[in-house]
């Protein structure tokens, strides 16, 4: 059955494949993005595009006109930087998300989709982390995604919207922004030793991650608003293999072929969660989820990609909110 769909955030990384995935099921797919991390090139061209920012109400009701259902994947997902912007990032994430759902509320929308973080979950006494265990968010931008999961139940049983809440676990792939100097480990590793620098590791790079390859992701995403399973849930969507950021730098520096370079160390960033990768159980037994890509083979097809690219130069926010503590490297703004 065909649907009539919005993503917001479509011109984003995982957005952009998300939408790729619905218009290949057939879906009528409208894209509303502000193309603050996200770029035209990535929409699909048998997408309907709007510019324009969420906590514009005017965006969001047009956005929202004629749709049945919405994955809502816009946000300025840096969580590290949000204790340093808390204003900017609350306005762009819960405000933003605010004027969506009552739009989509007004406007009749039956089905909502929403990717939470997996920083939520913040420190965890026990690994890997599951969708039973409390929040323990760490940092603003993790706040206003716990806020946003607690506000979805709430409409459910006053309106009757249903919804899925997925959280992506460190997703990296083809299209990730390489401009931003803030978030994704690995496209930041990437952006520099394309440059011929170093891989810049925050702490002694013994933290544990699990990362997923973006084609392993997001076509659970989209089944998630149509497994009536899901429905009313919260789905870790993550691989399974730990590795430590020590790890994954040496990969990189194998796959971009420079070997010559070592990774440079920086002190810890405030907050940081030393641990956090996820169990899959849930999204296996609900969305039949697999992950099918290796870190090794995902990093390799994201550095072929890279290559074709080029470097970037690194956008930094001109007035962080908020500049004590804040990392040097942030602060000297280092390419």
């Amino acid at each position: 059955m065909k649907h009539s769909i919005l993503v917001t955030g479509g011109a984003g990384f995982m957005g952009s494949h998300l939408v790729d995935q619905l218009i290949r099921e057939g879906h009528d797919v409208t894209v509303v993005d502000n193309l603050s991390g996200g770029s035209l090139s990535n929409v699909n061209r048998n997408a309907h595009f709007i510019r324009g920012d969420l906590q514009d109400a005017k965006v969001c009701r047009k956005a929202v006109s004629g749709v049945d259902m919405v994955y809502h994947l816009a946000a300025h997902a840096a969580e590290g930087q949000s204790i340093f912007c808390p204003v900017y990032n609350a306005k762009s994430n819960y405000i933003g998300f605010l004027q969506l759902i009552e739009a989509a509320i007004n406007s009749g929308v039956k089905m909502f989709v929403h990717t939470s973080s997996m920083s939520v979950y913040g420190r965890q006494e026990k690994m890997p982390m599951r969708e039973e265990q409390h929040y323990n968010p760490k940092d603003p931008y993790a706040v206003g995604k716990a806020a946003i999961e607690q506000i979805l139940p709430i409409y459910h049983d006053v309106f009757g919207l249903n919804y899925s809440i997925l959280i992506p676990h460190n997703v990296y792939g083809e299209r990730q922004n390489l401009q931003d100097p803030y978030r994704n480990a690995i496209a930041i590793f990437m952006n520099r030793v394309a440059a011929g620098k170093p891989p810049i590791i925050f702490g002694d790079g013994t933290q544990t991650r699990a990362f997923t390859y973006v084609r392993d992701c997001t076509p659970y995403i989209a089944k998630a608003g149509f497994a009536r399973e899901a429905f009313g849930e919260r789905i870790n969507i993550g691989s399974e293999e730990v590795v430590t950021l020590n790890e994954v730098a040496r990969i990189v520096l194998e796959e971009m072929a420079r070997t010559d370079l070592k990774p440079i160390y920086a002190p810890p960033r405030p907050s940081e969660v030393k641990h956090s990768y996820c169990s899959s159980e849930k999204a296996r037994r609900i969305l039949d989820y697999k992950t099918t890509t290796p870190l090794k083979v995902g990093i390799h097809n994201m550095a072929e990609w890279v290559k074709k690219q080029g470097p970037q130069k690194f956008r930094y926010w001109k007035n962080l909110e908020i500049t004590k503590k804040a990392p040097e490297v942030w602060t000297k703004r280092m390419q």
